[in-house]
């Protein structure tokens, strides 16, 4: 009776240490292929992140047009764009941007109703890695003349 259990007691241990391995082989395995994913995904790298528009008058439009380049190694293809306000309306080129070829996101700012300091913040949804790129659209909307 005592062999009985002791051969349980090891054949237990064994299936446990088999099973641990192939755990821990098929997560190598999943994580070496998000290595391969992350080398050969696209990149979005940007001229300029930031773009402050000055000083307008309230209830002018600003037009901006952020440009990037896809340094990655396949086709970059936009997802979304949205803004933090329904004041700022981003446009983003609908087809792949194949790697080392340009392109922008066009963003456009309504100050009506709107007064002060501005910082919109577009996040842009792409086929990257990490998924979402930030840009932002900043300035002062005034009452009176400017520029």
């Amino acid at each position: 009776m005592k062999k009985l259990f002791l051969c349980s007691i090891v054949a237990g241990l064994l299936f446990t240490t088999a099973c641990n391995q192939s755990s821990h082989s098929a997560k190598a395995a999943v994580a070496d292929n998000a290595n391969v994913n992350a080398t050969n995904a696209p990149v979005m790298k940007f001229e300029k992140e930031t773009h402050d528009f000055g000083k307008i008058k309230e209830g002018d439009k600003v037009t901006y047009e952020f440009k990037f380049t896809n340094t990655g190694k396949s086709p970059l293809i936009i997802k979304d764009a949205v803004a933090t306000c329904g004041c700022t309306k981003p446009e983003w080129p609908k087809a792949p941007i194949q790697p080392g070829a340009d392109g922008s996101v066009k963003v456009t700012f309504n100050s009506a109703a709107k007064m002060g300091l501005q910082d919109k913040q577009i996040t842009i949804t792409a086929n990257t890695i990490p998924a979402q790129n930030m840009v932002h659209l900043i300035g002062e909307v005034t009452t009176g003349t400017t520029k």
